[in-house]
């Protein structure tokens, strides 16, 4: 299973425009080489850089697993997470200092989650606690101007 973006490659600069230093949209996504057997997907975007944790940018789950493209600034059918900017939806890079790693994670799941809106990446993960089939990850970097 592979995840990637049209907008930046794996280990480079995410553009600014997906970032607190302009439209702040997500980037385009795209997913391929999906098991078969995947019941659904969950894509988790944070940043393992952050001073005093790990900061949670984006958690979608029980995205179809037919979807095989996330639009720029756009959201696919599914639930949506509750980030650490305290809200549900995107939140881009916006480091306080230096460069840091924002990891997009993608999950092929067994199982459609049985689960309201709003759950933390921490309850998603839980959740996910063996029905996990394969992952997948997109690192990209980002450095404030």
């Amino acid at each position: 299973m592979k995840i990637t973006s049209s907008a930046f490659k794996y280990n480079s600069k995410i553009p600014s425009k997906y970032t607190c230093d302009d439209k702040n949209i997500n980037p385009p996504l795209e997913f391929s080489d999906i098991p078969r057997e995947t019941k659904s997907l969950v894509l988790i975007i944070d940043d393992p850089d952050a001073p005093s944790k790990t900061w949670v940018h984006w958690v979608i789950y029980n995205i179809d697993p037919s979807v095989t493209k996330i639009e720029e600034n756009s959201v696919p059918k599914g639930l949506l997470g509750r980030t650490d900017f305290g809200k549900e939806g995107y939140g881009g890079p916006c480091p306080p200092s230096g460069t840091h790693r924002y990891f997009f994670k993608l999950y092929a799941l067994d199982t459609i989650l049985d689960a309201p809106n709003g759950l933390t990446k921490q309850q998603v993960l839980e959740k996910t606690r063996d029905r996990v089939i394969e992952e997948a990850e997109l690192i990209g970097l980002y450095k404030r101007p």
